[in-house]
């Protein structure tokens, strides 16, 4: 948009890599560049990408290997990628990963200070002390992430809770609450479309429908929720557990479920890229089940509320935050058995759940409209608090 602010959005996944961090980089990208201003994604480069059908532009920086599901590893040290970026006359340098593009941008502030915000995501000290066995390469990892971290003009975090994580990595600065938003429209889904889901997934009228959406990661307490669908069938309880998403843990939590001998009653989808279908899942699904305590934010609750449908989240973590027991959604211990007793005394009171579903849909639901106008007035700030700063030789 004309006459608006430039942007640098920095993230280290962008599709055809799908996951929450480049669902937000994405978001902002299109909303600044529709409504606001002009955004650049800068993301390390990755094979089959298919930037040219963005209406906007990506710059891909070197990028060493992939690993997982198609995660780049970023190599930000070639003079001429910093220079590329200077040249665009960014306004604000906006990093949503506190690895390798925050680097980058310390890199770029060496040569020329640009205003630059992180918004930290994501407790990183879960990934760093179980996949780095090294206690001197977990070190050195944890090193790196406070001193990008530390290198921000401002921090952003998505829930009060992350701050938690930001302290346990060494981080004692001030940051700002800046939630995320959700890309689905309030809505409601017709009778029709649930019947769908329910002729794809050959599941019986009446039957409660249990959901949960995201990545397929231990951490995100997937146990917990299979082991609780155990309580209920053995208990005489009859429901359909959908799962949707993939992941790393994929095989392993498959092969728990046949464990269990739940193969009768949960239904795994793989991910679902359209995301007008996976809106009828939501609004199909008597509950989301989503006991993570790992989740900063916990998009997919917010993207619940928006169909209507209310989730089943631990009191006290970050994504129950703003959640009302039996007003907003439903709260529960990190147990198996409290999550299946939850379930137990919810899922039959079919008023309860339409009403609760519409006061989450009413009070906990934020558009990225919203959000990102938020986080937009936010950039102006920073910017004029930067200009109003001495800027001594930068240390980082």
């Amino acid at each position: 948009m004309e006459n608006g602010l430039k942007i640098a959005i920095g993230t280290e996944a962008f599709p055809p890599t799908v996951d929450g961090i480049s669902t937000v980089a994405k978001c902002y990208a299109d909303i600044i560049n529709e409504k606001l201003g002009t955004a650049t994604i800068v993301v390390p480069e990755i094979p089959n990408s298919y930037d040219y059908k963005f209406p906007y532009e990506i710059y891909r920086y070197k990028s060493l290997f992939t690993f997982g599901e198609g995660y780049p590893v970023g190599w930000p040290f070639k003079r001429q990628f910093a220079d590329d970026i200077i040249n665009r006359n960014f306004d604000v340098l906006h990093s949503h990963c506190p690895i390798a593009t925050s680097y980058f941008f310390r890199r770029i502030n060496r040569i020329k200070r640009i205003p630059h915000i992180l918004t930290y995501h994501t407790k990183y000290e879960y990934d760093f002390d179980s996949r780095v066995k090294s206690l001197a390469l977990r070190h050195r990892a944890y090193g790196m992430l406070l001193n990008n971290i530390k290198a921000a003009d401002e921090v952003w975090v998505t829930s009060k809770g992350t701050s938690d994580s930001l302290r346990k990595v060494g981080y004692e600065g001030d940051f700002v609450v800046m939630p995320n938003g959700c890309d689905l429209p309030k809505t409601e889904c017709d009778d029709a479309m649930k019947a769908m889901i329910r002729r794809k997934h050959n599941i019986p009228n009446g039957i409660p429908i249990l959901l949960f959406v995201g990545r397929m990661m231990w951490y995100k307490n997937i146990d917990i929720i299979l082991e609780a669908c155990k309580i209920l069938k053995t208990d005489g309880r009859d429901f359909r557990m959908i799962m949707i998403g993939m992941g790393p843990d994929e095989n392993a939590i498959k092969k728990f479920t046949r464990k269990l001998a739940l193969d009768d009653k949960v239904i795994f989808t793989g991910n679902l890229d359209d995301r007008s279908e996976l809106q009828i899942y939501y609004g199909t699904a008597d509950l989301l089940v989503f006991p993570s305590t790992f989740d900063t934010n916990g998009l997919v609750v917010r993207e619940a509320a928006a169909s209507a449908t209310p989730a089943l989240v631990v009191a006290g973590s970050c994504a129950g935050e703003g959640i009302k027991d039996a007003q907003t959604g439903f709260l529960c211990l990190e147990t198996s058995r409290s999550v299946a007793r939850v379930i137990d005394n919810v899922i039959d009171n079919k008023d309860l759940l339409c009403r609760v579903g519409k006061k989450a849909q009413n009070d906990i639901y934020i558009s990225w409209d919203e959000s990102i106008k938020n986080a937009y007035n936010r950039y102006q700030v920073v910017i004029d608090k930067f200009n109003s700063t001495p800027h001594g030789k930068y240390e980082y």
